[in-house]
């Protein structure tokens, strides 16, 4: 009992205000472009699943809303213990949040959808399908950032995944594959499905956008044999950490040091012409970075960093002219001197 309310005190109030936001993206992405009559594409997971069986249900009063929430809860519930409590309170209340604004987009706020065509693209299944899927991967994606999850395929996968020698990647991909050709058996036609894989294709972009970010970080790992004066060179450019590494050539067997650091995609450039410049031998290998956590990567550090260059440069100065009024005389002690040795001899 004391462990499961030390992860509600995990809980964030503030994330909540973005799940809303999360939740109400979703619905405008599926139930008006996704799912009107005269477009009937299905988004992946439960959310197109829900789709499929309120239109089979439609006339019993069982609509998608309905089914989102009968699909999504029983997952999320049997996963609490796996997925924790903080993450399963944001998914059960985004789900909600989606669940209640398709209801009201679909029949509360009437809204008229010409012809039973989305709103806002008519009956072109293409940009309903593009646009279906940008609009309802953002939404995901939001959830995803703020701690949870608007499907609860992804929770089946984490819970049944392993027991079928599967990943989660290939059990929710799985998954999707399936339903769509369950979806065009049952339609009778694979003009549908087939446009859904699209808005499946976007959506997952427009995931990764919003969980990764649009600025994506790059690292690189540098062998050289001028590793200090290129480590100093790359902490003052992009004023951040590089880390040393001792390593050993595998058919030389002679000592080697690797140069680990971290920029942004913008940085790149600036990277490269710094390893050129310092060592034109040297071997770099630059790959993407998920997340990064303890390190500014956005460009306002760049301004940081003039502002500690310039004050280092102008503390350098007064060192040096500090040492130089110590080493050399004052402007006018050579003539004082002169005029000092002229009144010794007149004296004598």
């Amino acid at each position: 009992m004391s462990a499961i309310k030390e992860q509600f005190k995990q809980i964030r109030p503030s994330n909540f205000f973005f799940l809303t936001l999360a939740g109400i993206i979703n619905a405008v992405g599926v139930t008006l472009f996704l799912a009107p009559p005269a477009v009937n594409l299905f988004d992946s997971g439960f959310s197109g699943t829900s789709i499929l069986l309120g239109n089979l249900t439609q006339n019993a009063g069982m609509n998608m809303s309905v089914w989102l929430v009968i699909l999504n809860v029983p997952f999320f519930l049997l996963g609490l213990k796996k997925m924790g409590v903080p993450f399963i309170t944001y998914s059960l209340y985004t789900i909600g949040v989606y669940s209640l604004f398709s209801w009201c987009f679909q029949t509360g706020f009437g809204i008229v959808f010409p012809e039973g065509g989305s709103p806002v693209a008519g009956d072109d299944k293409l940009l309903c399908a593009i646009f279906g899927g940008l609009i309802s991967g953002i939404g995901s994606g939001m959830t995803i950032r703020f701690g949870g999850a608007i499907d609860g395929v992804e929770v089946m996968a984490v819970m049944f995944s392993k027991r079928i020698g599967m990943t989660v990647g290939t059990f929710v991909m799985s998954y999707n594959v399936l339903f769509y050709i369950a979806a065009g058996i049952v339609t009778k036609s694979w003009q549908a499905p087939l446009y859904s894989v699209i808005a499946y294709a976007v959506g997952l972009k427009a995931v990764d956008f919003m969980v990764d970010g649009f600025d994506k970080a790059k690292t690189a790992f540098i062998i050289t044999e001028k590793y200090d004066e290129m480590a100093a060179l790359l902490s003052e450019e992009f004023g951040r950490g590089v880390t040393k590494m001792d390593a050993e050539g595998y058919y030389s067997k002679t000592p080697k040091t690797v140069l680990y650091c971290v920029v942004n995609r913008f940085e790149v450039n600036k990277l490269k012409q710094i390893v050129v410049s310092v060592d034109p031998s040297a071997f770099m290998v630059i790959n993407d970075v998920t997340d990064t956590l303890g390190s500014s990567l956005k460009f306002g550090r760049r301004k940081t960093v003039a502002r500690r260059r310039k004050k280092r440069e102008e503390k350098m100065d007064e060192l040096k002219a500090e040492l130089k009024e110590r080493i050399l005389p004052p402007e006018g002690a050579e003539a004082d001197d002169d005029l000092d040795e002229n009144r010794d001899k007149k004296a004598e």
